[in-house]
């Protein structure tokens, strides 16, 4: 069900690093190459047919991936694709219709232990065909990260750096702030900004997942690498003090009511979409909100400028960790149907073509090396999609690595959990046995 944390940190930082190998010549499976490096896919007006996609893209980032699709719709003019969003409930929709015998023809997912999960199943079908296209696109570690047995099962379309906090220029400025680079002053920080008459947090708790994120960019840095290792495997508790003590100082940030936009219950209301609005505003209900790279991506329309309007910082350290850890994570694409359109649309998907489109929207890390870095549309993006390969360690999600039952499911495991500790921050005890008895429940059912 799992990947193990240090292999993908491996495959990512790789995939980061070697951006600034963007300027020389890669050969896809169509063996077509631009004068800029960027390996592409030779279209065709034989192939034909129709493909339906499931995925974890809601709003802003649904449209970025639609004008993909219709890059490849260039290409591939007599294949129709139809995406449809089924945002967190994914996993569950996904097993629902496994179970049932109709499955899409492929999905992307934000828990790798999924893609192994369908395979056991035997529902998956390989796509080593495309393996060709995606080393000539990707370094050979990003390849690997899809193999399962040998075969090529999984493809990283999308990756992120969570380990980001973006923040209102103008209310950091009027408050006098400067960014933190430690929990101390980030605690002094979110006290000065509140006295200057603005929250600090804007918190998107009806996602549970972002409360997972906090937690474990808080865990990483507290508990360190290895203890963040053992918890990804359930190789100690959840009712291990080190998990009740970096509780204790998530408690910190969500304990502090008043300094929440909309308060505990407004945040308990608040999507990660409108978290992000909170903040990248003229008028803003609050002045930073914690989440990855990808937080200008979920705006259609961004009022602010990057760098004058809103900025970003690194998470900051938490006790003795050093200041360049990331937590990151990534989409990975899988495939149950096997046909020629199909197969034409995994493989330009692969290449550094389809995905610059993407990264020109900002909100996105390219895991193609053949993505220039100059794709990206300004200096900040270019910096977060990028810090992957800078960091001293690094670490995948560690709710997605868990059975998705516990780690990746609306309404139940973590997700709602951490929805609990939200309510009830002193609640530290109570919190820890919770998590540890579901997650010792999924480990035993292996799913």
């Amino acid at each position: 069900m799992k990947r193990h944390p240090f292999a993908l940190a491996a495959v990512l930082v790789v995939a980061a690093l070697a951006l600034a190998a963007c300027g020389s010549s890669n050969k896809s499976s169509s063996g077509t190459t631009t004068s800029g490096g960027t390996s592409t896919t030779s279209g065709s007006t034989s192939v034909k047919g129709s493909i339906n996609i499931v995925g974890v893209w809601t709003g802003a980032e649904q449209t970025h991936f639609q004008a993909v699709l219709k890059g490849f719709k260039k290409k591939f003019p007599n294949v129709k694709v139809s995406y449809r969003s089924t945002g967190d409930n994914t996993p569950t929709v996904l097993s629902t219709a496994v179970a049932g015998g109709n499955p899409p023809d492929l999905a992307s997912v934000s828990q790798p232990g999924l893609v192994n999960d369908f395979q056991k199943k035997g529902a998956l079908k390989t796509m080593d065909f495309a393996r060709q296209t995606v080393l000539a696109n990707y370094p050979p570690d990003i390849e690997k990260l899809g193999e399962i047995g040998g075969h090529l099962y999984g493809l990283i379309i999308k990756a992120a750096n969570k380990s980001t906090v973006w923040y209102n220029v103008k209310a950091f400025n009027d408050a006098g702030v400067k960014p933190p680079t430690n929990w101390n002053d980030f605690l002094k920080a979110a006290k000065t900004l509140k006295a200057s008459g603005i929250p600090a947090y804007s918190i998107g708790g009806a996602d549970g997942w972002t409360l997972t994120d906090l937690f474990e960019n808080i865990y990483l840095r507290q508990a360190g690498p290895q203890m963040y290792d053992k918890l990804s495997k359930h190789q100690i508790k959840w009712t291990d003090p080190s998990v009740k003590k970096a509780l204790t100082t998530m408690g910190q940030v969500i304990n502090d009511t008043s300094n929440i936009a909309g308060g505990t219950s407004g945040a308990l209301q608040t999507d990660f979409p409108t978290s992000v609005q909170n903040v990248f505003a003229v008028k803003p209900k609050a002045a930073e909100v914690i989440e990855g790279d990808f937080v200008p991506g979920v705006l259609s329309k961004n009022p602010l400028k990057p760098v004058t309007g809103y900025n970003v910082y690194p998470f900051p350290a938490v006790g003795s960790s050093g200041p360049n850890v990331v937590e990151g994570g990534g989409d990975e694409l899988m495939m149950f149907r096997d046909t020629p359109a199909i197969r034409a649309l995994v493989k330009y998907l692969a290449t550094g073509e389809a995905q610059t489109i993407w990264a020109k929207f900002g909100g996105y890390s390219a895991p193609a090396k053949t993505v220039p870095a100059s794709a990206y549309p300004d200096e900040i993006t270019r910096k977060t999609a990028t810090a992957i390969g800078k960091a001293e360690v690094f670490r995948f999600d560690l709710s997605d690595l868990q059975p998705a039952s516990f780690g990746g499911t609306v309404g139940q495991g973590e997700f709602k959990i951490f929805q609990d500790f939200l309510r009830s921050p002193s609640n530290v005890n109570g919190i820890a046995q919770s998590l540890e008895s579901a997650a010792a429940k999924a480990y035993a059912a292996g799913k």
